[in-house]
């Protein structure tokens, strides 16, 4: 059976289909900061665990036994700061430089800067607080 429809009505469906589909973009968008502090928060502690991958690196740090999840970049800004999983390994010391969460109940924070092993990673330099 061939049925042909009016093109009016195949573009109406179209953009039905899209509109429908707007709700779900936010949830795939980035988050960005609207989750963050705006002020300037710094924790020092132990990686735990390395990822970098997507949607954003992350490191896990053991802060006086606390664990807590820094957030870097998506993987491709944070590769090209120099930062990878070749470049610290679980129980290095890490200084993470960025905003926590505004529940501080959540153990969480993006970073804008990382000092691992003496090397300086700036993954959002736009963003890193002037000395």
């Amino acid at each position: 059976m061939n049925i042909r429809l009016p093109f009016r009505l195949v573009c109406a469906l179209a953009l039905a289909s899209i509109l429908t589909a707007l709700p779900a973009v936010p949830s795939l968008a980035h988050h960005g900061w609207s989750w963050t502090d705006e002020e300037i928060f710094e924790l020092e502690g132990a990686i735990t665990e390395i990822y970098v991958g997507n949607p954003h690196a992350t490191l896990d740090v053991d802060v006086a036994g606390e664990i807590w999840r820094v957030e870097l970049a998506p993987p491709s800004q944070t590769v090209r700061a120099g930062f990878s999983e070749e470049a610290a390994r679980p129980g290095d010391t890490v200084k993470a430089v960025g905003n926590r969460s505004r529940d501080h109940s959540e153990r969480r924070m993006k970073a804008v800067r990382i000092i691992v092993n003496g090397t300086t990673y700036d993954v959002y330099p736009n963003r890193v607080p002037s000395q």
